[in-house]
């Protein structure tokens, strides 16, 4: 348990033994375990205890999407980049924030214009290559490192 704990994993960890006593119990969790279950054991004990101990290890969730020095607020719908607050349309962050939860994932115009279908997309128009334009003006052209790529032939993505 400590090399575990040594290389920063910090999946939770559950002890199934057939040890019973206290004493066995003490150096157990002492060790490292999160939790400690001797046998013979109830499944439903084990699938109650799984479920306590992943909700105690869930990291906290975060209303705030980053790459790199962009930052979209998804609560708010606030967006800035180098702490610069930049003004979107309901369709351009809609767009920013589809490809934003899809960091580094190539997404093609089709996926581009279902995705966002609410908004009047239409697959057979370069309406999604203008609304990129528009993210990339608002986004991008004032700063060296470029977010938005093409993949050509496949569609887009955002990433570093």
């Amino acid at each position: 348990m400590k090399k575990v704990h040594e290389r920063g994993i910090k999946t939770p960890v559950l002890m199934l033994t057939a040890r019973d006593t206290v004493d066995d119990k003490v150096k157990g969790l002492d060790a490292g375990t999160d939790d400690y279950l001797p046998k013979p054991f109830s499944f439903d004990e084990l699938l109650a205890r799984t479920r306590a101990m992943l909700r105690r290890a869930a990291p906290e969730k975060s209303n705030v999407i980053e790459i790199a020095d962009l930052k979209i607020d998804t609560a708010s719908h606030e967006v800035e980049r180098a702490n610069k607050k930049i003004e979107l349309t309901a369709r351009e962050y809609a767009l920013l924030e589809y490809l934003a939860r899809n960091k580094n994932m190539v997404l093609s115009r089709t996926k581009i214009a279902e995705h966002v279908r609410g908004y009047d997309f239409d697959t057979q128009t370069n309406v999604v290559d203008v609304y990129i334009r528009y993210l990339r003006k608002k986004i991008d052209d004032d700063f060296d490192k470029k977010l938005i790529k093409t993949v050509r032939g496949a569609g887009y993505k955002i990433g570093v």
